[in-house]
């Protein structure tokens, strides 16, 4: 069904302001924004940067709003990517073991992405940050249990994909999946099953405490939830295939 451009879309009804510019974080040049912009490139040191004031409140009301808000590019995927790893980063600093095992996740959840329909950036934006609630939940309650990191994660998330420019619509989306990421209680999105099966792939597989050979392919039978991820633990299963799935 096609629909007419949205009045908060449509340039004739914008206002002083919604035009502006704003310095690169990185060198200081001014860069241009429009209201409706995600992201724009620094014309003075190349850098991605996320428009500080973007704004689709209407998006979480509007039954058009995927479609208002379309499929974004690949190539903003990957912007968005990036800045996501850079503020995960920031978040564990030295902790690198919970950045290592945030790009596995995204690793497989890219690899599974390859043979599932689902939203790209979603799925690679909950991987990035499932487990960004982790030192939160060690500094307010003692422990990083899973129902800890499921109530500590969905606001620190929320507030760093604000910050690089989501919109509402996939903001909340993720925010359900990474509150979701251990309990798999309100949520079972194409998405959501990627992310759960990539977060259980690395650590039956990849991680220092992951079990036996033999155990973990049988675990990955139970547990998993797409086609895709299936398929790939039965590759990492098959006899003498000692690395990671191609």
């Amino acid at each position: 069904m096609a629909i007419s451009q949205c009045p908060g879309q449509d340039k004739r009804f914008w206002k002083p302001g919604d035009v502006f510019e704003s310095p690169c974080p990185a060198c200081g040049e001014a860069i241009e924004f429009w209201k409706d912009d995600r992201l724009r490139r620094c014309r003075g040191c190349g850098a991605t940067v996320a428009n500080p004031r973007f704004d689709l409140g209407c998006a979480k009301w509007c039954k058009f709003a995927e479609q208002c808000l379309g499929a974004p590019a690949a190539k903003e995927v990957e912007d968005v990517a990036a800045l996501l790893v850079a503020e995960m980063k920031q978040v564990f600093g030295e902790d690198r073991r919970r950045v290592r095992h945030a790009l596995s996740v995204l690793d497989w959840a890219e690899r599974i992405l390859e043979r599932e329909a689902a939203d790209p950036l979603v799925v690679k934006a909950a991987a990035i940050l499932h487990d960004i609630g982790i030192r939160e939940a060690e500094r307010k309650h003692g422990s990083s249990a899973a129902r800890w990191q499921e109530a500590e994660g969905p606001p620190m998330a929320r507030e760093i994909l604000s910050r690089v420019g989501v919109d509402a619509v996939r903001t909340d989306h993720i925010a359900r999946i990474i509150a979701n990421h251990h309990s798999a209680r309100e949520c079972d999105t194409p998405e959501f099953r990627i992310l759960w099966d990539a977060d259980h792939l690395v650590n039956l597989f990849e991680e220092a405490d992951r079990p036996a050979p033999a155990e973990a392919c049988r675990r990955a039978e139970r547990a998993l939830k797409t086609a895709a991820g299936r398929s790939l633990a039965a590759e990492r299963c098959a006899p003498g295939n000692t690395g990671p799935a191609a």
